[in-house]
């Protein structure tokens, strides 16, 4: 580990505290000279590093900037022991830098974060607005041995009841989920989950899932844009102490919590709990959807589809929506196949 780095820990071990140049130089095994630069090196960074003679330096306890130390010190012991975790200043999408570093020997467990996306990846091919420093963009490469497509679906239903847990362990809110994978505060958006797998040919069985998640910690400064700002909302109002550390960590950790469990039918009783949708009249909307009798033209905002009117009734273990249409018939409800929404869009006249 670089001595920059070494500091890093050090003092996000320390926060608030003062630590002397020469106890410094002693614990990372470094001149002072290099302490001297690797300080000014993250002062560069954007971290607030105060230096008094006599005394030593001190990274302020109002610091919130992610790293993958700030991260690890609130990690569970199950965390620190199965994931390593990078943090980098801009990516185009945590997603597709995991599956472009694939053949690198990158292992279970890896977990890539970002001040900034520059595509951010949604669902059914939507962006996901990524603005530099306000959120916490994460993907994790999952390799669990042995799992069927069905077993691959329970990925995006741990990672939504993880991501309320989260929220909720960070701030005051009380989140809930949009089937399948929006988080929500109250009626706005807060959070999406992408999980993309690849299956191998002769088994059928999962190689390996990278889950994605992206959090709206912060406002941006200048506001969401217009046409986000009724339906998008953040975890935190104003800037907190370690508040993106503190939020990545809580979810990494209710989530592995799960993932690793051998019973799950904890957690999928948890989701149909927080679940926005259950008992709800929904519309089911998918790609190509002939115009039929059946079919309504849903608009929300700038998207319009054809929409098929029906009632959200329960969700299988798994994570599976049941609903049942306006003829009667009962459809259960796969993720990566259709989008919904609840019947608070108006239909086009």
């Amino acid at each position: 580990m670089k001595i920059k780095e070494s500091l890093l820990e050090l003092f996000e071990s320390n926060k608030g505290i003062f630590l002397s140049g020469e106890n410094i130089a002693k614990n990372l095994g470094c001149s002072r000279t290099a302490v001297w630069k690797a300080v000014k090196a993250l002062q560069s960074d954007g971290y607030s590093i105060d230096a008094v003679p006599n005394k030593g330096y001190l990274l302020s306890a109002e610091t919130d900037i992610l790293s993958s130390q700030g991260i690890r010190k609130y990690l569970s012991p199950l965390c620190r022991s199965r994931l390593e975790i990078t943090v980098l200043p801009s990516v185009n999408s945590t997603n597709a830098y995991l599956q472009e570093n694939i053949g690198s020997g990158i292992k279970d467990g890896y977990t890539v974060l970002a001040h900034r996306q520059t595509n951010g990846k949604g669902r059914i091919g939507r962006s996901f607005f990524s603005p530099p420093d306000t959120g916490v963009y994460m993907s994790l490469l999952l390799r669990p041995e042995n799992y069927s497509a069905e077993q691959a679906m329970q990925i995006t239903t741990i990672a939504s009841v993880a991501a309320c847990e989260a929220i909720e362990t960070v701030s005051e809110h009380t989140a809930s989920i949009k089937w399948v994978n929006d988080v929500y505060i109250g009626k706005k958006k807060v959070s999406g989950i992408l999980t993309e797998a690849s299956f191998a040919l002769e088994n059928k069985l999962l190689d390996y899932a990278i889950l994605g998640i992206g959090f709206n910690a912060y406002p941006p400064e200048e506001g969401f844009p217009s046409e986000l700002d009724d339906i998008v909302c953040s975890v935190f109002e104003k800037r907190v102490a370690d508040g993106k550390n503190r939020l990545a960590a809580a979810f990494l950790n209710c989530f592995m919590k799960y993932y690793t469990a051998q019973n799950h039918e904890d957690y999928i009783e948890k989701y149909r709990k927080r679940s926005l949708v259950l008992g709800k009249s929904i519309f089911v909307y998918k790609r190509g959807l002939p115009a039929t009798a059946k079919a309504i033209e849903v608009s929300s905002g700038s998207d319009v589809s054809m929409g098929l009117p029906a009632r959200a009734l329960d969700i299988d273990n798994h994570g599976g929506l049941i609903v049942r249409y306006e003829d009667g018939s009962i459809e259960t409800l796969s993720t990566g196949e259709i989008s919904i929404r609840l019947q608070t869009a108006h239909p086009v006249v």
